[in-house]
């Protein structure tokens, strides 16, 4: 475990002092994730928000409410799981991710999946589901056809199940997508999730703060 925080600590500051895209001009704070070093499930979103923004957490706004509930509702707890987004730093406005962006930032992703060695990897919003799906070598379609349906993937050497759902974001303004979203994790994520077990070690936010 040593070994895992001592890398872990070495990305924190890398992230910190990124400036691999245009972003990094606009942030208050980079936002690397948080959860626990050895935790068997991830939690992968698009990117960082205002509120997100300005305390270095993710999803702590009114999305990172309602997924905090999702979580504690289906028997998970948010301090079981590791949340992080595929970009560290607030497009401004929170547009979209943009190609350039993800490429330049991807490299922490994928450093953090094997530092962490998660079983099942959650992916929240179309852009994450592309990313990590493309990463897997499974041709994605669209959210409406594929989310809530398990795959098993490979992501950077490790067997994963691989799932995708809407951005809790997109539910809190669209009641159809927000019942989507509930019954995903309720039937079908949180399962997942209490099958692989969690972890409770040290977090990120200790090496951030």
């Amino acid at each position: 475990m040593a070994g895992r925080l001592e890398e872990y600590r070495r990305l924190v500051e890398e992230i910190k002092s990124c400036r691999r895209c245009e972003l990094h001009r606009y942030r208050r704070n980079p936002v690397p994730g948080e959860g626990p070093l050895d935790a068997r499930g991830m939690l992968v979103g698009e990117a960082p928000g205002k509120v997100e923004d300005e305390t270095g957490r993710p999803f702590v706004g009114a999305a990172g409410r309602l997924l905090t509930r999702l979580l504690e509702e289906t028997g998970v707890g948010r301090g079981n799981v590791y949340i992080t987004n595929v970009l560290k730093c607030r497009p401004p406005g929170n547009r979209d991710p943009r190609p350039e962006e993800v490429e330049a930032c991807s490299p922490y992703l994928r450093r953090q999946i094997r530092i962490i060695e998660p079983r099942v990897v959650v992916c929240l919003g179309r852009h994450s589901a592309r990313l990590l799906f493309s990463w897997a070598g499974i041709r994605w379609r669209s959210m409406s056809s594929m989310h809530g349906r398990v795959y098993d993937a490979v992501l950077e050497g490790l067997r994963v199940k691989l799932v995708a759902t809407y951005h809790p974001a997109a539910a809190l303004y669209n009641p159809r997508l927000r019942d989507s979203l509930e019954r995903d994790f309720r039937e079908v994520i949180a399962p997942l999730l209490r099958g692989a077990g969690g972890g409770a070690g040290r977090t990120l936010l200790d090496f951030m703060h």
